[in-house]
């Protein structure tokens, strides 16, 4: 006999708990939990070794076929999806409200049926006439795109399964879908996870590249429940500042590529535009040099991307707190930092206000960045300039020793490419390449000594 059991699922994180509280105990979100349909409990144990079909083992050295890609004839995009999008295979897309997931999609779908795909735009959230009236002033208006504004995932099934399956469908956006095997409104959990089971069993089964737009959270995650980010393949987040000109597209998971992939895109009055080159998007052209300002060759999946990191110290003349103020960097790396140099290195950061910019809207996550960080950090300490012709990389430990990083030749290449001659490098980087002298440091107080001049 089936018995049944109360169900309280919170809708930002898909916390489940057999009673209603008024705060969430994972994601400490208030008043997000919601009493959904409950889930059928058998109590009866049902024999596991009976009733199910035979499987094929195959081993590991089976020859297997790379599946098939289709370009999006956006090389930015592309090279985030890891060559191009595969047949049969579910993407999601998150971003902030307004940061131009639609205008990328709508781009990338007016190229893909231009090539001669059949593609399927469904549009929850804007009718038929407001996308149609996008692409126009995109420029996009002749590009045989299939419109529809829907929110039942019956309706949309039901239409695409008349006639030949689109090469592409895209969803915008999954929170707004509806199905009708399961209760609730949409965009809650059970609704989102219900209706991508549906869209993904129909991209599976036709072949046809599903793409879902997801709404984010105030944190910045992908809104619904986490397990949607298991069910698909991939999984794109669209960052950037909607006051700042520039967007990055980054994946953070693929089963059918590298992950850690960027593509950077500019946003102007005709859409997205791609940005070939993105180290010379976010360096400063300066004439002469600057206190307080370092270049640091960052690493993006396989993409070495040049960012100069900026940094102001002000001495405070009265007893006040001083502030540490952080952009594009994580506030307790700085921290670090700042001690390693006070307690190791002898820079007395305790009186003065420390605030760290890294340019252009970037956000850095690679540890490599620490000694970039901490020469900008001298430099507005002593006002002494850091040589414009200088990368510097390198991870710092708490003892002041600098660590070795990885793919220490390919950001030497990127760096000598866009014309820097020197490189401040951890001394177990050996060989240089070419263009490009290295000098190599095993303690953050030789690099001290040296740009401070002392003995």
């Amino acid at each position: 006999m089936a018995k049944a059991k109360r169900k309280f699922v919170c809708q930002q994180c898909g916390t489940v708990s057999g009673r209603w509280q008024g705060q969430c105990d994972d994601c400490g979100e208030w008043n997000s939990i919601v009493e959904e349909t409950a889930e059928t409990v058998f109590s009866a144990r049902h024999d596991l070794h009976s009733g199910g079909r035979a499987l094929m083992l195959v081993g590991l050295d089976d020859k297997v076929d790379l599946p098939p890609r289709t370009t999006t004839g956006i090389a930015e995009f592309d090279r985030a999806l890891g060559g191009g999008i595969v047949s049969g295979s579910a993407t999601l897309i998150g971003g902030d409200p307004g940061i131009g997931k639609s205008t990328l999609l709508l781009q990338a779908a007016a190229r893909i049926a231009s090539a001669g795909h059949s593609v399927a735009y469904i549009s929850g959230e804007e009718a038929s006439d407001q996308v149609r009236l996008r692409a126009q002033r995109l420029g996009l208006g002749n590009a045989p795109v299939q419109l529809a504004s829907a929110t039942s995932v019956r309706d949309i099934l039901t239409t695409l399964g008349e006639g030949a399956p689109p090469a592409l469908l895209i969803i915008d956006s999954i929170q707004t879908m509806h199905s009708d095997l399961i209760e609730g409104a949409p965009g809650t959990v059970s609704q989102v996870r219900a209706s991508s089971q549906e869209l993904i069993r129909f991209a599976k089964q036709r072949g046809t590249a599903l793409i879902l737009v997801g709404h984010v959270t105030k944190d910045g995650s992908i809104a619904g429940p986490r397990v949607l980010e298991h069910m698909v393949d991939t999984v794109l987040s669209f960052e950037g500042e909607r006051s700042h000109q520039y967007r990055i597209l980054r994946a953070i998971k693929n089963r059918f590529g590298g992950t850690d992939e960027i593509g950077v895109f500019a946003m102007v009055a005709e859409g997205l535009e791609e940005v070939a080159n993105p180290s010379a998007l976010f360096l400063t052209h300066r004439d002469e040099n600057v206190t307080g300002a370092t270049v640091f060759p960052a690493l993006e999946g396989t993409r070495p991307v040049l960012v100069e990191i900026q940094a102001l110290v002000v001495r405070l003349s009265s007893g006040a707190t001083p502030r540490r103020a952080v952009v594009g960097w994580d506030s307790g790396r700085l921290a670090m930092v700042l001690a390693v140099l006070e307690a190791r290195c002898g820079l007395s950061f305790s009186t003065c206000e420390v605030y760290l910019n890294v340019a252009g809207g970037y956000r850095l996550s690679d540890p490599a960045a620490d000694l970039a960080v901490a020469a900008a950090l001298m430099s507005a300490l002593s006002e002494r300039p850091v040589p414009a012709d200088v990368v510097l990389f390198g991870e710092i430990a708490l003892s002041g020793e600098i660590r070795p990083v990885a793919h220490a030749p390919l950001r030497l290449r990127e760096a000598a490419k866009l014309g820097f001659n020197r490189a401040f490098v951890p001394a177990t980087v050996a060989d240089g390449v070419k263009g490009i002298s290295v000098s190599g440091y095993r303690a953050l107080a030789q690099l001290v000594d040296q740009m401070l001049g002392r003995g």
